[in-house]
């Protein structure tokens, strides 16, 4: 379906789209800022789109504690 055709159907479904695509870029560039991995689909695989841009755990970080 066309975003028209959404539009016609319902307002907020033809509006979830570029929501989804705001906050998918939002996302990526908060991942980047803090050097975090930003997982997506590539070629059908799912992959870190951040690659080697992400920086690794230091050797001393402990896990959380459960409770």
């Amino acid at each position: 379906m066309s975003p028209k055709e959404l539009a016609a159907l319902d307002r907020d479904l033809a509006g979830a789209l570029p929501a989804l695509r705001r906050a998918a870029a939002g996302a990526r560039r908060l991942a980047e800022q803090t050097g975090t991995p930003f997982y997506g689909f590539k070629d059908g695989r799912i992959v870190d789109l951040n690659g080697s841009k992400s920086r690794r755990r230091s050797a001393r970080a402990t896990p959380r504690k459960r409770r």
